[in-house]
């Protein structure tokens, strides 16, 4: 039975650290949530480790300049772990091999020129045109503003032809941003996983993002299990089903991206919507909250 909290201070006691989700929780894409920065900040003031755990398709220092650019103050989190990370170790080992063609916006351009201290440097990338790659970089679509995942269908049946593997650097379907939803680069992945092309994932809810995310608390703080780290997230398929196949309790975020399906009042999901709801997706988190607070 998920319990629907009304604040975050309820249950942040019974755990060392917080992996927490960006979009949709602390921010929308243009602003901060006032509420969600002032509950990180008080998970950290009673000693609490607050990670910040992203399938941003960008490195750990872009993200961090990006929270700064939004207004995210630096004292309501203490790390930050991104799907960019993850999938840059992978890119560096060769995954997808050498040559790629790189498929997201130039705003991603820092995929390939920026990464965190402790991502290991290995092959030497160069991004070429679709017909002369090894593989794909996937980090978004060109432009998610006028475009949609099916505008990519011809392209990524050339790629399908040639057997090009495709490194999604950002497994999340859509985000939300401000009142506007925008397709992400896992909806590329996923209409490519359709059309047979085969797909690699680094992000939530896959395992190499939380062993990143693991390897960086515990150069914080060693000794954290898993039963004593709460994640928070408004994304079932990532967020939840993430922290569900790692055996991390989660606080869902219902007021979300999956808002609707609880009722009128975002801010108070409605119990029975949501335990009906939550037995169809085949998710059991801890708790559920409307906003983070």
């Amino acid at each position: 039975m998920t319990r629907i909290l009304t604040s975050l201070s309820d249950v942040s006691a019974r755990y060392e650290a917080l992996y927490c989700d960006l979009w949709g929780c602390l921010h929308n894409g243009k602003a901060p949530f006032p509420a969600a920065v002032a509950a990180l900040q008080a998970v950290r003031a009673t000693g609490g480790v607050v990670v910040l755990v992203t399938n941003a398709p960008r490195p750990k220092p872009a993200v961090m300049r990006q929270l700064d650019r939004l207004g995210v103050p630096r004292d309501c989190y203490d790390e930050v772990v991104s799907s960019g990370d993850a999938a840059q170790f992978a890119l560096m080992s060769g995954a997808v091999g050498q040559r790629v063609w790189h498929l997201g916006p130039d705003k991603d351009e820092t995929f390939f020129t920026e990464m965190a201290q402790d991502i290991p440097k290995g092959a030497v990338i160069e991004r070429v045109p679709l017909d002369r790659a090894e593989g794909i970089v996937c980090t978004g679509l060109f432009d998610d503003l006028t475009e949609a995942p099916e505008d990519y269908r011809g392209r990524l049946m050339l790629a399908r032809e040639a057997g090009l593997p495709m490194l999604c650097a950002n497994p999340d379907i859509a985000v939300d941003f401000g009142d506007r939803r925008l397709w992400c680069a896992g909806a590329l992945a996923q209409l490519y996983e359709e059309i047979g092309g085969q797909t690699l994932y680094f992000g939530k809810p896959h395992p190499p993002i939380y062993d990143l995310a693991a390897r960086r608390l515990g150069a914080l703080r060693e000794g954290v299990s898993s039963d004593r780290i709460l994640a928070v997230g408004d994304g079932p398929g990532t967020d939840i089903l993430g922290a569900q196949g790692e055996g991390i309790d989660a606080v869902f975020v219902t007021g979300g991206l999956a808002a609707a399906a609880f009722g009128p009042d975002t801010a108070n999901p409605d119990k029975d919507l949501l335990e009906a709801w939550l037995a169809d997706q085949g998710l059991g988190p801890a708790f559920a909250i409307g906003h983070l607070r």
